[in-house]
């Protein structure tokens, strides 16, 4: 982020990102600008019917030439007002729906970003882009964009009036007016550099609650409550503190704004009365090169205030615009090799090394090459950090290797499209994901064509139909936000639903049972008995019984096969997968006890 004491020259241009947006809806705009020119049009026509009456109707003994005259008026009171009423809602709402449109658009964006991108960026300050900032653009597109085109409408028709009223008048006002816009200038463009750094650490701001809310369980067992809101509050004073500087400059921008224009007003009205009392002029004449005058220096004023307003919709803008223009690295080749009908499920990995883009010198994987069979369940083993994770997150290519190929059913899923390759896939985590939706939506998550029927199956085949049909409103019950209101071996269960109702060719289990107690585990131990049968399957396996019943065993350490086999011979050789298990139960496999 850029220092705030310093920080580069920014312009507008980053709401140009918003145009094509806007351009969607050129209907709702034309008559958007027919309401503005209607409102500024009857605005216009008020100085015009005071000048007559001050030179004429007061004048004229007949008192129906008055009436005449204020009748006309009013009628043009109840254009504006209509006007005015159309064009604030024909505004508004269009700048409801295109920061709609935009907040949609980012999180469409978001949603295809690769792991990567979340692996360095706090969830935190995204969620303070997508709303805070679509908030901002909201208030400057909705009601500061109704304001300022009223005002661009209102300064450009009262010049044009003074012009034609009085000329002489009018070349003094465009001597001032140089005067007045230069210093505007200058302090909009402070306004700017500072409106963007006080999105910045309001983001900041939020990222750090958001870390700290959804820890806040964590938070409390450590008796860290104090700290960190010592902390946060750090957080909010330097928030505070930079949108202040904004405040600030925009407090004396106004104050300048409002007397260079309203001072040079009274200047012109000064010389103004000096041609009155000469007869150069008439009051009316006067009174309405007076009142353009009002319209345009009011219009100006207006425009002074609301460009503070742009200027930190253009911060809030360009941080969505980096949002937008950051690429996925895992993407859909341009022209993608299809996957053989019916899928197989056969996995490889040939010669594959991999580091993680945020710590590319500490590589994870070194040189692993291994192939799964149609069918084949294998069991992947070692000491934590060893690389088995990482296996699972490439196959469902979430990271490309950085040497070597992972391929399934023979076409390197590289070349594949990454859709259609995860759609052969079912994945349980090894920390359950389950959103605040009911628990019926949850399961459904994998297959959201599913019937009510084929969710409830699943749930019986992961033991969850027992606990869910428990629940206030059964399967409809909301389960609070990351399933706040269920336990860690329920969440799970859930998972596992998901995972059975995908009824995926390829099953990638990351310790899914690891969370469950003994009961739990065994009637999912079944369940997923009954799931793995036909499918190839990848286990990353701590409990012994599943490591028993996979075909094979694949033993890493320090991101590199060193042991391949059955339970029975890794046990036989005496090698790692021998001492793990040696050291993770005294009495024998029976035990149920972890293996690595």
């Amino acid at each position: 982020m850029t220092d705030a004491s310093s920080p580069p020259r920014r312009s507008l241009r980053p709401l140009g990102r918003l145009a094509p947006y806007a351009l969607a809806y050129k209907g709702r705009i034309a008559l958007s600008v027919l309401a503005l020119l209607a409102a500024a049009g009857a605005t216009l026509v008020v100085p015009i019917a005071i000048r007559r009456i001050i030179d004429f109707g007061f004048s004229n003994a007949e008192p129906w030439v008055v009436d005449r005259y204020f009748l006309s008026m009013m009628a043009v009171v109840a254009v504006l007002s209509l006007a005015s009423a159309a064009r604030y809602y024909l505004v508004t709402t269009l700048g409801e729906r295109v920061v709609a449109d935009v907040r949609a658009a980012v999180f469409r964006h978001l949603a295809e970003l690769s792991p990567s991108f979340y692996d360095r960026t706090l969830s935190g300050e995204i969620v303070s882009r997508l709303s805070a900032d679509t908030t901002q653009i909201k208030a400057a597109f909705g009601a500061s964009a109704s304001v300022a085109l009223r005002n661009l409408f209102l300064f450009a028709g009262a010049a044009t009036m003074m012009v034609v009223t009085s000329p002489r008048l009018s070349a003094l006002v465009l001597i001032a007016i140089p005067v007045i816009v230069l210093p505007l200038v200058g302090f909009g463009r402070r306004v700017r550099q500072r409106g963007r750094a006080a999105q910045d650490k309001l983001a900041e701001a939020s990222a750090f609650a958001s870390e700290a809310i959804g820890a806040m369980r964590l938070v409390q067992a450590f008796g860290a409550q104090s700290r960190l809101s010592d902390s946060f509050g750090l957080a909010a004073e330097r928030s505070y503190e930079a949108s202040r500087d904004v405040v600030a400059v925009r407090a004396v921008l106004t104050a300048v704004a409002i007397f260079l224009i309203f001072a040079s007003i009274v200047g012109v009205l000064w010389y103004g009365a000096s041609d009155v009392m000469a007869g150069r002029m008439t009051a009316g004449t006067l009174g309405q090169f007076v009142l353009y005058a009002v319209f345009a220096g009011g219009a100006l004023g207006e425009l002074s205030q609301v460009s503070g307003e742009v200027a930190q919709a253009a911060g809030a803008a360009e941080r969505l615009g980096e949002l937008l223009a950051t690429e996925p690295e895992i993407r859909a080749p341009a022209q993608p090799k299809a996957l053989p009908q019916p899928a197989r499920g056969a996995l490889a990995f040939d010669s594959v090394s991999f580091s993680y883009p945020g710590r590319p010198d500490m590589p994870v994987l070194h040189d692993v090459s291994f192939s799964i069979r149609p069918g084949e369940t294998v069991a992947l083993v070692g000491p934590s950090g060893a690389g088995k994770s990482t296996i699972v997150h490439l196959i469902l290519r979430q990271y490309d290797p950085a040497v070597g190929t992972v391929s399934l059913d023979g076409i390197a899923i590289s070349e594949a499209d990454p859709s259609e390759l995860r759609s052969r896939m079912a994945f349980v985590p090894q920390e359950p994901v389950v959103f605040a939706m009911s628990a019926r939506e949850n399961i459904r998550f994998g297959r959201p064509d599913a019937s009510d029927a084929a969710v409830e199956a699943a749930a019986r085949d992961a033991a969850a139909d027992g606990f869910l049909s428990a629940l206030p409103d059964g399967y409809d019950t909301m389960i609070g936000e990351r399933g706040v209101n269920l336990s860690g071996g329920q969440r799970q269960r859930i998972a596992i639903a998901r995972a059975i109702l995908r009824d995926a060719p390829v099953l990638l289990l990351d310790e899914a049972t690891s969370a469950l107690d003994a009961e739990s585990e065994t009637l999912v131990q079944q369940a997923l008995e009954r799931l793995m049968a036909g499918r190839t399957t990848v286990v990353i396996a701590h409990r012994l019984a599943t490591v028993l019943k996979a075909d094979r065993i694949v033993v890493l350490d320090g991101g590199r096969i060193v042991e391949e086999g059955t339970h029975a011979e890794l046990v036989a050789r005496g090698g790692l997968y021998a001492r793990l298990a040696k050291l993770q139960f005294e009495d024998g496999p029976q035990s149920g006890v972890v293996v690595a």
